[in-house]
């Protein structure tokens, strides 16, 4: 037994040591400073304009956890805390957050009962001296409902009366609003698009389009002009009866802007479009994601349309299947395995037009579980499973395609959970925040990261180049990283090469610094 052993640890001394170069990056740790708030949520991050960073979080208090406010702390380009603000504000529904030109903005949603109505508010103030001001974006009247947003990919509901939904664009230059209210025989759905100088540029009436079809909207993009949205939204079919063979759902583009709307689709006989992204690179407009060979849940390979931008028209289009060595990467030598609840985490194009897009199989889970009361509650688990990395060549073939396995699960703060990516010099890396001391690798590609069981963290960095060849490095230890790091939440600066990740555990908080060589 002993003889056996030997050789094969000599072998993994020759896969994991026999690596030439390691990663190119450095880190550094800010001070750990005490927090006074040990439950709370990072809601965004951003550059402050003078090389320093705000975040926002949402923190909780009582006996019972409920939302009392939002924190915001402020850090110079050491990375010290410079400042902080507890901004109290109870009963507010947030959705996002934005800084621009020096202020910080807002975004809540709420119920006015007085007046019967839902009602889109901005709080914005001056970071550099706190002193929030509300303004109100638009309002509908509605009844009020439960969870009014949610972005549930796989089964919105709209049957409870009013659903809405804010998007940006990658750029944040720009946000749309989709409000679709349903009271007896009215139905309406109105489009917004707003700049995120908080300007309305248009609003469109899009009640036509929801006739035969309800829209969940996923994503979006806006010209630079900022007078035209291009929309992806899952269109749901409303026919009371299907076939067993018949598809509920298919993808559209929604072309938006003052002067009307058009609509797209993406479906041929045998490929159906999942979970699509759409890109304005330059004068052109393509949409990029997913497809599936018959009319169930899995998915079969990655599309891509080249589409006008002007007529919406299909100039060229792409369906690159799943290859053997992805295959290989997610399942191994198992076969007729299923592919599904894949979720975009990031789009970027390269200054030769190439495409870069990860993608996360992302699902929920529900049970019962028994109190030390022997109350039975319904517990929901988010799980963030395998990456999905492809890169295309600008004519939208697939330069290569890879799976990485992992697989976490989370009842709350899923912040800690799933993975954060950046694009150099054609290279593809990622960040893994995980318990686990050791990935599996197998046949020197298939890696496989798994939770671990400790409460420390270790910082993982992934590497695909430019042919798709996967490395990876354990770029910081446990015993340096004390505390977490929210992996998913970073703050990406491409014109210096650097990521900044949030660390926080109970009431101590620090940021991380990981820039590129």
């Amino acid at each position: 037994m002993i003889q056996k052993i030997i050789p094969l640890f000599a072998a993994l001394v020759m896969v994991f040591g026999g690596r030439a170069q390691k990663m190119p990056v450095s880190y550094d740790f800010g001070e750990k400073f005490n927090d006074r708030y040990r439950y709370s949520n990072l809601l965004t991050i951003d550059d402050d304009g003078n090389g320093g960073y705000i975040l926002v979080r949402a923190y909780f208090q009582g006996l019972i956890l409920k939302p009392k406010g939002y924190f915001i702390e402020q850090y110079n380009s050491d990375l010290e805390l410079v400042s902080e603000f507890n901004y109290k504000l109870r009963g507010k529904n947030f959705v996002d957050g934005f800084l621009k030109d020096g202020k910080l903005n807002l975004l809540f949603l709420d119920y006015n009962v007085e007046r019967g109505q839902y009602e889109y508010w901005v709080h914005q103030s001056a970071i550099a001296d706190f002193d929030f001001k509300r303004q109100r974006l638009l309002t509908l009247s509605s009844s009020q409902v439960n969870d009014p947003v949610g972005k549930n990919y796989y089964n919105r509901n709209f049957s409870n009366g009013f659903t809405t939904a804010i998007l940006f664009n990658q750029e944040k230059t720009g946000f749309v609003i989709s409000t679709h209210h349903k009271k007896g025989k009215q139905n309406k759905h109105v489009i917004h698009l707003f700049d995120t100088n908080l300007n309305k540029r248009f609003e469109h009436d899009f009640s036509y389009g929801i006739e035969e079809k309800n829209y969940a909207f996923e994503n979006v993009a806006i010209s630079s002009d900022l007078e035209t949205a291009y929309i992806i939204g899952k269109a749901y079919f409303k026919k009371k009866r299907f076939r067993v063979d018949e598809r509920r759902f298919q993808y559209e583009l929604i072309k938006v802007s003052g002067k009307g709307s058009q609509t797209q689709s993406f479906d041929d006989p045998g490929k159906y479009s999942e979970a699509l992204y759409p890109i304005i690179i330059k004068d052109r407009l393509v949409c990029t994601g997913f497809y599936a060979d018959r009319k169930d849940n899995r998915y079969n390979g990655v599309a891509f349309f080249d589409v006008n931008p002007i007529s919406l028209n299909i100039v060229s289009k792409k369906y690159n299947p799943f290859s053997q060595q992805f295959m290989e990467d997610k399942f191994g030598r198992e076969e007729d395995k299923v592919i599904k609840n894949l979720i975009f985490k990031s789009v970027e194009v390269s200054p030769a037009d190439e495409i870069f897009f990860n993608a996360e199989e992302y699902f929920v889970t529900n049970s019962l579980q028994t109190t030390g009361a022997g109350q039975r509650i319904k517990i929901e688990r988010f799980h963030h499973n395998d990456i999905v990395s492809a890169k295309l060549d600008k004519t939208g073939d697939a330069v290569w395609i890879r799976n990485i396995n992992k697989a976490e699960v989370t009842q709350g703060d899923g912040a800690y959970a799933s993975y954060s990516s950046y694009i150099k010099d054609g290279k593809t890396y990622f960040f893994i925040c995980t318990a686990a001391e050791n990935p599996q690798l197998i046949n020197n590609e298939r890696l496989i990261f798994k939770q671990g069981l400790s409460r420390n963290r270790n910082v993982f960095l992934i590497s695909l180049d430019k042919n798709g060849k996967m490395e990876y490095e354990k770029i910081i230890d446990d015993q340096e990283a004390r505390l977490p790091l929210m992996v998913s939440k970073p703050l990406k600066n491409v014109s210096e090469h650097n990521m900044l990740f949030y660390a926080k555990r109970g009431s101590k908080k620090q940021l991380v610094k990981v820039a590129f060589r």
